[in-house]
């Protein structure tokens, strides 16, 4: 008896220890969990059916509004979302107007259920903008932005703004908004016409206290694709974006850009304003950089041509592409107000193998600094199949460490500068001669440790539309680098020219691709 007695204390005990182990497990896991599966199953059951266009429900006043109308409408600070928890994250969000004339559905994710956030006129300032309440009361959001205390411990600052079709802009410390990223283009630079998704509804998990960064879900719509992604946003002084993707074909696409990028270039060094003016540059970037399968760097200026342009960069499996802003010093760009300096360079740095396809740059001309006419993005060689997406992992960096996206064992170009070509006479005197020349210094560590009269050459191709009269390499000691200087003749104005450099040092190469496309004249 009393060995069956045991028996059962036993038995007994051994349930109450399972028992309290199931009880643990509830604790400590979550009993409920969100995910981009969940988002894809809906981006893949939409890119089965037909696309609706999204419906306005915005009162013709605040569609009708003009701009600085729009900019009367604050979100109220003090009614942050996630104000009273104690996280750094605060959410706020932007009223519609304007062309932000459709509602984007925006959810709070916790563990344990999604809800979401309802719209309240009481969330915003209206400043001097009349309006029926009744008209406003069951209107949505145009988009959010994300607050962090990034520059001071006692202050949030905005660090992501997400508005309109796809974009959002993304900032780290010390810096200011400049280039957008977007979700997804689709027929950029095409005759057709390019199709713009937008995302339709967000998740946002509720961080915890001690939470270093923020994840956002998003359901991307568009005539002829869908997609869900995943947005992992990690503050700091270079604040990075891990974008998780998956894209759903609807119909077929002349042109899919993935992970593109959207900057402003107005004038610079390689392109001078050709009215007078102050700045010596007016861009948010200055150039596309490619960190090519192979190994190869290439860098790109960038143009503000007279007509639509575009490059194309064939290269399988990329480590990285971006638009850049190389030269920050403040004497670049002299703008008290604009502050261009600030600004961030865009990078892709790709995840995983991406397999064959090409970077893409599409320069667009503008006439004044409010257009963002640059675009750059990976244009994948094959598509998915209906019903199959296309999956892709890549890092976004905003960074003001540009020099940290170069190679160390690799020269980069400092900046690029283009002049009327001359040449100096035998009284001095310098006579143009009808060229156009370009001067190009290189610049690195790799150009740091050679002699100054190490006798480095370049290695120069130039389009069948311009004669190369002048490829010399000079020493310069002010950057410890090299300067190359190019005069082409044009053949044609009306047409291109295409050139490649670099700089060798014997049979080694030493320095980046400088590819550059001096733009028809006409």
């Amino acid at each position: 008896m009393r060995v069956n007695k045991l028996s059962n204390e036993a038995r007994v005990a051994k349930i109450r220890v399972l028992a309290a182990a199931v009880v643990m497990a509830l604790i400590t896991s979550p009993a409920w969990a969100f995910s981009i599966d969940d988002v894809a199953q809906q981006a893949k059951t939409l890119a089965g059916k037909g696309f609706e266009a999204p419906k306005s429900n915005l009162p013709s006043q605040f569609r009708d509004m003009k701009f600085a109308d729009y900019q009367q409408i604050q979100f109220n600070h003090d009614k942050a979302y996630w104000n009273k928890l104690n996280t750094p994250f605060k959410l706020e969000f932007y009223h519609q107007g304007m062309y932000f004339d459709t509602p984007v559905k925006i959810n709070e994710v916790t563990a344990t259920s999604v809800q979401q956030i309802k719209y309240n006129p009481d969330y915003f300032n209206f400043g001097s903008v009349k309006h029926d309440p009744d008209a406003v009361k069951n209107l949505g959001f145009a988009g959010f932005r994300i607050l962090y205390p990034i520059n001071k411990a006692d202050k949030s600052d905005e660090i992501m703004s997400v508005l309109g079709a796809s974009y959002f802009r993304v900032v780290g410390k010390g810096q200011v908004y400049g280039l957008s990223a977007r979700g997804l283009a689709i027929d950029t630079a095409l005759a057709s016409g390019e199709e713009f998704p937008r995302f339709r509804e967000f998740w946002i998990e509720r961080p915890n206290p001690d939470e270093k960064h923020l994840v956002i879900y998003a359901l991307l719509d568009s005539p002829r694709a869908t997609g869900a992604y995943r947005f992992d946003l990690y503050p700091g002084r270079d604040t990075t974006v891990d974008v998780q993707a998956k894209v759903f074909m609807r119909d077929k696409v002349g042109k899919l850009g993935i992970a593109p990028l959207t900057s402003m270039f107005l004038f610079g060094p390689n392109q001078p304003s050709p009215t007078l003016n102050y700045r010596p540059a007016l861009h948010d970037s200055n150039g596309l950089s490619i960190h090519a399968g192979n190994g190869e760097w290439i860098w790109r200026p960038l143009n503000n041509p007279k007509h639509l342009a575009v490059s194309t960069y064939t290269i399988e499996n990329p480590k990285g592409f971006g638009l850049l802003q190389r030269g920050r010093e403040f004497s670049r760009f002299e703008d008290l107000d604009d502050r261009y300096d600030l600004r961030p360079s865009g990078w892709v740095e790709t995840k995983g193998d991406w397999g064959k396809g090409k970077v893409e740059l599409v320069e667009i001309p503008t006439a004044d600094e409010t257009n963002d006419n640059i675009v750059a993005f990976w244009t994948p060689e094959q598509l998915p199949d209906a019903g199959k997406s296309l999956d892709l992992n890549y890092r976004l960096h905003f960074t003001r460490d540009e020099e940290k996206l170069h190679s160390q064992d690799m020269a980069y170009v400092k900046q690029t500068m283009r002049s009327t070509g001359d040449v100096k006479q035998s009284n001095l005197i310098r006579e143009p001669d009808g060229s156009v020349a370009f001067l190009v210094d290189f610049v690195g560590p790799v150009l740091k440790s050679l002699k100054g009269d190490t006798p480095l050459a370049s290695q120069v191709s130039i389009g069948d539309n311009g004669e190369l009269v002048e490829n010399s390499v000079r020493y310069n000691p002010v950057t410890k680098g090299w300067r190359l200087t190019l005069r082409i003749k044009v053949k044609d104005a009306k047409k291109p020219i295409e050139m490649r450099a670099a700089l060798i040092n014997g049979d080694k190469t030493l320095s980046e691709t400088w590819s550059y496309q001096l733009p028809a004249n006409e």
